[in-house]
């Protein structure tokens, strides 16, 4: 699965990457902010998605176009699970900070399961 990282707090930017590939996953970019985001996101399957970036509480916005124009699983992984309102439901899970390996493994699964099945020819 191709995996977005999009968050702007380098510690645990660097602790999500290490369990994604850990899962087995390829990682597309890890990312701080909304334009970098949308500049990796055509090759992307899942984003694990930070509600406050490095361009404010942007988060939120930014999942939903992931979601309607790029068709991305979003999970998102957030200090702040009361701020995922309404406008969001299609996210694949919401994963609170701080999290465990274990957790955030579970929330890929869960995205992987929600894919369509690839073809045989690809």
């Amino acid at each position: 699965m191709k995996v977005l990282i999009i968050e702007d707090e380098l510690l645990i930017a660097v602790e999500l990457d290490r369990i994604v590939e850990a899962a087995g996953h390829e990682i597309v970019s890890v990312v701080a902010s909304v334009d970098q985001a949308l500049a990796h996101a055509a090759r992307a399957e899942v984003a694990l998605v930070d509600l406050r970036l490095a361009d404010g509480a942007s988060g939120g916005a930014l999942a939903r176009r992931l979601m309607d124009r790029f068709g991305i699983k979003v999970i998102f992984v957030t200090g702040n699970p009361g701020e995922v309102g309404y406008g969001l439901d299609g996210a694949i899970d919401v994963v609170t900070k701080p999290f465990t390996d274990e957790r955030i493994m579970s929330a890929l699964a869960k995205a992987e399961g929600a894919l369509p099945a690839r073809s045989m020819a690809s």
